[in-house]
């Protein structure tokens, strides 16, 4: 056995961040090892690696749980902490784990530092530094420090730490973050110098709507911080901020979230963080006042450079332009080697894709999105400081001509989360798919859940980071980072008496301008109660649910009073809502919302949140508001059915979205399910098997068909490639998620520029869908974290093989199917260590079942027969799975597959042209992306002659010898 992944409230050793609650957790693997079961654990806390100084011991019991345990220890501030863990098991295993630490911040120490600013015009950009001395007998130090708008600090010319953007986007007028550091190694004995530089960022610059504003939370630079040297004989030495400090003008003459930087190098002071710099013409900086209340130690979690991408060609576009392909949809940067002249302007240019050939940015809107670099002639390393991009192309001006492609890294920034889920299948698209889902949470996952990471926005959406979560946390290991957002949500909350904001941090910009100033939308707000039960879910973490207990309340409970205030109807029939944000049912084209009443969809969320609060009442032992909350929720069910159901089930509103939600969100009778359930079929049918639902619809489509018997109907939405279907963009050659299902029209022209991001995560939420269905991995309600998991995976033959792995909070597990030629279906499952499954297998007889070759029945795996599938408990361990299924998963090619399938790839366009050559011929091209049938045809004008019965007949014996496996896929049809 061994012990890995030991963390500290979800982070691994963590220095400095808010240990208001401390919670430990850790992976026991078996390794090779007999045992499948912890039976007993001890956790021991020191203050020494060598724990000769223990603080805490649980003793060996039993029920220490891996996913939090919580040890009862009063903190001290500025402190070390090691722990380990050793773990008994079932098999008389004993393994002790590696020591991990923590280490706390200031806690509630006063500060000793003060708040200072530059003595400089507001708008100018600062430097900032202070030599000081420290004695020889240093031990250790620190650095605790926040800075306003975002600074970077230097000591004795070396940058502190590998993080940037600091202090974060946080809700700055509620509470400020501080970061600390260790920076033994980068102080020495005697002189030494510290110097700080600023950006604008979101505290003081352009950010927001219409165009944006600046100085939304403050209009002055503002630093605090304090270094502290421990001494051999323990005690400290405080250097900290105040009027000895010195300031001049930075070399950043501009920076801004979203028009970029400027950095004159011929402005630079060299080694202006060294002892040995004299700055005896800077000016003096001044006090200023800032609410040292509001400090608050570190929530967000790193952003870093994760990843770096050499750019794939360089291109001379028809307009003469000079751009760089970083071959992939991307946030951050691009650094570069200067080997420009003196006084040479170097312009880097950043978008998402290029339009006839040419370098193009229109869909930024108003962002400037540019890097200028003033050279002073000297060979050296080049990137911003304070500034992001969301861009795939970089358009070069200055630079000479023949330049060198290695000159050039793209950075790939995004907050320090780790990745933990991958999914593989037989078809290269839907590979494509899922990377650019990852790919856009990576974009968007900087410090705050951005709605997209590129044009004059980059916001945390609720609504966005709601509808994500699941799948977010399936991808990364998320617990850290959405719960610095629900902390600035609640923050929100205090405020607006229990409502949401529609974004969160909320922006407040002067002047009005329109709904997106408001707060209380039904799904927006929703994250409230969906992202902590998520994370529950997820993580099995309770200490997190009930800190976020309040934030689920406060939203339900605010819906309540609006309904009670209007009628209590037990309806939410009140206020501003999205409703199905961006759907393609609505009457207007040019509309929004789609067709789906809002208020339908407010009262389904209302219902829903209600739900979700009653269950986590439950879980946290608060019995009498779960069976409150439990009862509101029917009534808001009963209020829905009258309102909008027949007494037949026939739902009022006729959208896809609507059914989708009845479904999801458990708001009928058990009896109504099946006709709802056709009626969604009917309507797929309509609509060709095509979805046409937007942000509310879309997430628990395929979900919804999946878990009532209709899987067949979720796999055509998936593999669908024209619009408006997931894998569109994909042929398209889009590497991350757009925000509109035709972002890009087929002739690779943008469709618009007012609304129109190529990087939007939000439908990649599918994703949640392969894991759950697909590949079948779910986590149980009673037993969260993956502590149990729900094995469902539901093949289907137009994929061949399916994989989905991923590194849970309770170990690592996999779920893969494959549907091989002679028809046998092959499973392969990973059950971590102390953990069990409920695994269905479909379409299965127990004595037909082999596991890892032994027939089931005479294996120690316990398998019952239920229905037309065969139950098993799974212990941990790794099991594969044969049988014959009870019917044919080899799915092949007919004449009832649409004219777009049949053109998709080479067998079958090659043999559908052969018999239908009038019709593959570009004389008949409005048929040539049909949705249709070849058989719907008959009944078409012009081509109906041509589809006789007997070249029917043909094309499917000829196609019955192609089966749904990765053909190779054509390019589409222009």
């Amino acid at each position: 056995m061994r012990i890995y992944r030991l963390r500290t409230n979800h982070i691994e050793n963590p220095l400095g961040f808010e240990l208001d609650r401390l919670s430990l957790s850790w992976v026991t693997e078996a390794a090779g090892s007999t045992s499948r079961f912890q039976t007993e654990a001890q956790v021991q806390v020191s203050l020494d690696e060598d724990f000769h100084h223990i603080i805490f011991d649980s003793g060996k019991m039993q029920n220490i749980d891996s996913l939090a345990y919580t040890p009862k220890i009063d903190l001290n501030p500025r402190t070390r902490y090691y722990w380990h863990v050793t773990v008994w098991g079932d098999g008389g295993d004993e393994v002790t784990s590696d020591t991990a630490w923590f280490e706390t911040a200031k806690m509630d120490e006063p500060w000793q530092g003060q708040w200072i600013t530059p003595d400089l015009a507001k708008d100018i950009h600062p430097l900032i530094r202070k030599t000081f001395c420290l004695p020889e007998d240093v031990v250790s130090a620190r650095l605790y420090i926040c800075g306003l708008g975002l600074y970077e600090v230097e000591i004795n010319g070396n940058k502190v730490g590998n993080e940037y953007f600091t202090p974060g986007f946080n809700a700055y007028e509620f509470w400020l973050q501080y970061q600390s550091y260790d920076i033994t190694d980068l102080v020495m004995n005697g002189i030494n110098s510290v110097g700080i530089m600023f950006g604008n960022g979101w505290y003081k610059g352009r950010f927001g709507f219409d165009g944006g504003h600046y100085e939304l939370y403050g209009d002055q630079f503002a630093a605090i911080g304090e270094i502290v040297a421990t001494l051999k004989d323990g005690t400290t030495v405080v250097i900290g901020t105040d009027l000895g400090w010195k300031c001049a003008p930075s070399p950043i003459t501009f920076s801004g979230i979203y028009d970029g930087e400027i950095y004159d190098a011929n402005k630079e002071f060299e080694s202006w963080t060294t002892p040995e710099f004299d700055d005896l013409n800077w000016k003096p900086v001044r006090s200023i006042e800032v609410e040292t209340e509001r400090l608050q130690a570190r929530l967000s979690l790193p952003v870093k450079i994760k990843e770096e991408r050499k750019p794939l060609k360089i291109i001379h576009t028809p307009a003469g332009e000079t751009i760089l392909d970083i071959g992939q949809n991307m946030t951050g940067w691009v650094r570069f080697i200067n080997r420009a002249k003196k006084g040479q302007r170097l312009i880097l240019e950043y978008g998402e894709i290029l339009q006839d050939g040419n370098f193009y940015r229109d869909n930024l809107r108003t962002a400037k999105a540019e890097y200028i670099f003033i050279s002073d002639g000297k060979e050296r390393v080049v990137q911003p400081y304070f500034t992001f991009y969301g861009f795939r192309y970089v358009k070069l001006t200055g630079f000479e001509r023949d330049l060198d492609i290695n000159d050039f890294t793209g950075c790939v920034i995004y907050s320090d989360i780790e990745e933990t889920g991958k999914i593989e299948t037989s078809n290269l698209l839907v590979n494509q798919l899922f990377k650019n889902a990852l790919w856009g949470q990576k974009g968007n996952f900087l410090d705050v859940p951005t709605d997209c990471p590129q044009r004059d926005e980059r916001m945390g959406w609720t609504g966005d980071a709601q509808i994500f979560a699941s799948t977010a946390c399936y991808n990364m290991y998320s617990p850290v980072f959405y719960n610095k957002f629900m902390v600035d949500l609640h923050e929100e909350q205090k405020r607006i008496n229990g409502s949401v904001p529609f974004m969160v941090p909320t922006i407040k910009p002067e002047g009005d301008i329109g709904f997106v100033t408001g707060n209380g939308s039904s799904a927006w707000g929703d994250a409230a109660t969906v992202i902590p039960w998520m994370l529950y879910l997820h993580y099995g973490d309770k200490e997190l649910l009930r800190k976020q207990f309040d934030t689920m309340k406060d939203w339900v409970d605010y819906i309540k009073k609006e309904d009670d205030e209007s009628g209590a109807k037990r309806l939410w029939q009140t206020g501003f809502h999205f409703g199905d944000w961006l759907a393609l049912d609505g009457d207007d084209p040019s509309g929004l919302t789609g067709a789906t009443d809002p208020y339908y969809i407010a009262s389904a969320y209302y219902c829903y949140s209600v739900q979700l609060t009653a269950k986590a009442a439950k879980v946290l032992g608060k019995m009498n508001l779960a069976e409150e909350y439990s009862v509101l929720a029917d009534e808001i069910r009963q209020a829905i059915l009258r309102e909008y159901f027949t007494p037949e089930g026939r739902c009022a509103i006729d959208t896809q979205t609507a059914l989708i939600v009845a479904l999801y969100m458990d708001l009928i009778p058990e009896q109504y399910r099946p006709r709802l359930i056709e009626d969604l079929r009917v309507k797929l049918r309509n609509n060709k098997i095509h979805l046409q639902t937007g942000f509310v619809g879309t997430p628990y489509f395929c979900n919804v068909l999946s878990e009532n018997g209709s899987s067949d109907y979720a796999y055509t939405l998936l593999l669908n490639d024209d619009y408006p279907s997931w894998l569109y963009a994909i042929k398209l050659g889009a590497t991350t998620v757009w925000e509109r299902w035709n972002s890009v029209l087929p002739d690779e022209s943008i469709s618009g520029t007012g609304m129109n991001s190529l990087n939007h995560y939000a439908y990649g939420s599918v994703v949640e869908w392969m894991y759950r269905y697909m590949c079948g991995i779910n986590p149980a309600e009673d037993s969260p974290g993956f502590k149990k998991i729900i094995l469902k995976p539901q093949p289907y033959g137009k994929l061949t093989y399916a994989k989905a792995s991923m590194h849970s909070a309770s170990g690592y597990i996999e779920s893969s199917w494959e549907i091989k030629k002679d028809g046998v279906l092959s499973f392969k499952f990973t059950i971590p260590f102390n953990t069990s499954a409920d695994l269905l297998l479909p379409d299965a007889l127990v004595e037909k079942v082999t596991v890892d070759g032994t027939c089931l029945l005479r294996s120690i795996v316990t398998a019952t027969q239920v229905g037309e599938s065969v139950k098993c408990e799974l212990a941990s361990g790794t099991y594969v799975f044969e049988y014959m299924p009870n019917k044919d998963y080899l799915l092949t090619y007919s004449s009832y597959n649409s004219i777009g399938e049949l053109l998709n790839t080479e067998e079958t366009r090659a043999i559908f042209s052969g018999i239908f050559p009038e019709i593959a011929n570009s004389k008949f091209r409005v048929y040539r992306h049909s949705k249709n049938t070849v058989r719907e045809l008959a009944t078409f004008p012009i081509v109906s002659h041509f589809v006789t019965p007997e070249r029917l007949d043909e094309l499917d014996r000829k196609l019955s010898n192609v089966s749904w496996d990765n053909a190779i896929v054509m390019a589409p049809v222009k």
